[in-house]
């Protein structure tokens, strides 16, 4: 009789049946990961997930590889944003698993639903040391919604359901799986394996239905109402229901995170720049799909004279920080939509005029900054031009700390989900695994990155991966040669004779980089030059980088209040 190591180094060598009548793991987690409607998976290679890329190769899913397991797990993520369908990632044992943590993280706190898989050695040598043996599902446990081991072979398409499944338990989030060795590798019959074929549900709640008519009523007697879209909205994929709602009732909206395009620029009902007024001055105050969190100061930016209404996917979420005066928990989209329906019209005209005064003396005060014909160039002149060079077709990506809080609130994406950033984790290194999902899913669309310096240098090297895959897209580096937004906090706080310490990068030519990998690239010292470069980088029809240098000692207003820690 064999031990149960040989006969898990058996399955391991043994060619794959192709009889029909026998299956791998492998090939079960490939027809689990197509029922759900996954095209696509992200991945760095390793001998514990092999057998994955065998059965994605019968089934028709493509295996795009990258140099980074950190990169594979942020692709999986902005895939899920850009698509609306999970992302997948698989990735190795013990050091491929850690690596892809960061990416998970992320995924987390931004509620962006996609599956983990992570390589494991064989259950028959469970404990005894096997290569890379990590506890994985402890580790995994407290940023997932859903953290497992598969047992046995004919349960592994069973509990890619089961992952995929809790993904979209209330709030999206990431799910995390390991499959050891030998379950992979092990065939069972066909007939045995349990292959779930229709295991969620598609119900978009709208909670209490009392709730719904207490809202529309208190929007029908508001004066000065306004509403704060938050990503809930576009993972959702309720903007149509958003704009219905702005427009059916006549209140002004304010958009963060991936709602930021719901409502074009230019709409009567958008406003961006006089949020902190609206919020002072508003008798209610809607928040939708986004937290109490330290963006929205944990609430206490909101007065204690507005009548305050939260909707949320969690009901953890709902009176989180700050006491709220009605809480609705379902679907923002659909809880909108009812309202709506519920609702009236109701003229405000006096109200949007006090806001859009307010917008234009913001607008106005910034607008010699954002023209500046300095050198170095000033932050916001670079994205005004980014800004302005965008079409209604553009997937925009931010990516940095000090450069991107000043894109923040310059750059207007034209469109719902053509906006894509970290989210509150605020992880730096998301935009070239961001534009690699972006274009993949979405190859119709033009993808324009804005980089911080920083940012680019711990996952840039898969730009090749964008290369090898001829995956264009135009790539801006505002580079400061800084860590800008540590710097300036450091500067106040120590002064300046301490203010480079560990902050300050080299003058690094990302250009001739992307130029060494296969791609198209320039530099650019002159605001006036900023434009054209962007219009060759669009023509180039290659993943791109434009180098430019712009003022180490210009910091965006979020930086030098240091909000993030407030």
């Amino acid at each position: 009789m064999p031990t149960s190591d040989s006969a898990a180094t058996e399955a391991i060598l043994r060619e794959p049946s192709r009889d029909g009548e026998n299956i791998s793991g492998g090939h079960l987690v490939a027809k689990a990961l197509k029922a759900e409607g996954v095209d696509v998976i992200f991945t760095l290679c390793g001998g514990h997930i092999i057998d994955i890329y065998d059965g994605c190769v019968d089934e028709g899913i493509s295996v795009v590889d990258v140099r980074h397991e950190q990169v594979a797990a942020h692709a999986a993520d902005g895939y899920a944003r850009i698509t609306g369908r999970p992302g997948c990632a698989v990735v190795t044992a013990g050091p491929g698993t850690t690596d892809a943590v960061t990416g998970v993280a992320n995924a987390f706190r931004a509620e962006s639903p996609m599956l983990l898989i992570g390589g494991q050695g064989a259950l028959s040598q469970h404990r005894m040391g096997s290569l890379q043996d990590l506890p994985h599902v402890d580790m995994m446990a407290p940023i997932t919604k859903f953290a497992a081991t598969v047992p046995h072979t004919a349960r592994v398409a069973d509990m890619v359901s089961m992952a995929f499944r809790e993904c979209y338990a209330g709030a999206p989030g990431p799910s995390f799986l390991e499959i050891p060795r030998d379950v992979l590798d092990n065939e069972v019959p066909l007939s045995s394996a349990v292959i779930p074929a229709s295991y969620r549900t598609t119900t978009k709640s709208i909670g209490d239905p009392a709730s719904i008519e207490k809202l529309a009523g208190l929007l029908s007697r508001s004066s000065k109402p306004c509403v704060l879209l938050g990503s809930q909205v576009w993972t959702g994929r309720g903007s149509q229901a958003a704009i219905d709602f702005a427009r059916s009732l006549d209140v002004p909206v304010f958009m963060n995170g991936s709602a930021r395009g719901t409502l074009p620029p230019g709409d009567p009902h958008h406003f961006s720049l006089s949020r902190r007024y609206a919020f002072s001055n508003a008798d209610l105050i809607l928040i939708v799909g986004t937290p109490f969190d330290f963006r929205m100061g944990y609430g206490r930016r909101l007065p204690a004279s507005a009548t305050v209404v939260q909707i949320d996917m969690d009901y953890r979420t709902v009176g989180k920080n700050r006491d709220v005066d009605l809480g609705l928990v379902g679907d923002p989209g659909s809880i909108l939509a009812a309202v709506t329906a519920a609702g009236s019209f109701v003229n405000r005209k006096a109200w949007f005029d006090e806001l859009r005064a307010q917008e234009t003396a913001a607008y106005e005060k910034r607008l010699p900054r954002q023209l500046s014909t300095a050198s170095p160039i000033h932050p916001l002149r670079l994205a005004h031009e980014i800004n302005e060079f965008l079409t209604e077709d553009s997937i925009y990506i931010g990516d940095g700390g000090d450069i991107v809080t000043f894109s923040g609130g310059v750059v207007q994406p034209k469109s719902p989900g053509h906006w894509m950033d970290p989210g509150p984790l605020g992880t730096l290194g998301v935009g070239i695994p961001f534009v690699m999902a972006a274009k993949y899913a979405r190859p119709d669309k033009e993808v324009v990155a804005l980089f911080g310096d920083g940012a680019f240098s711990l996952t840039g090297w898969d730009f090749e991966t964008l290369v090898r895959f001829n995956l264009p897209f135009v790539g801006v580096v505002g580079n400061n040669s800084s860590m800008n937004q540590i710097r300036y906090g450091q500067m106040r706080k120590y002064g300046e004779a301490r203010g480079r310490v560990g902050n300050t990068l080299g003058d690094v030519r990302y250009d001739e980089f992307a130029r060494m990998l296969g791609g198209h690239g320039e530099e650019v010292r002159n605001p006036e030059d900023i434009a054209p470069a962007l219009r060759r980088a669009r023509e180039s029809g290659l993943p791109s980088l434009i180098n430019v240098w712009v003022d180490p000692d210009a910091y965006a207003p979020g930086t030098m209040n240091q909000t993030m820690y407030k």
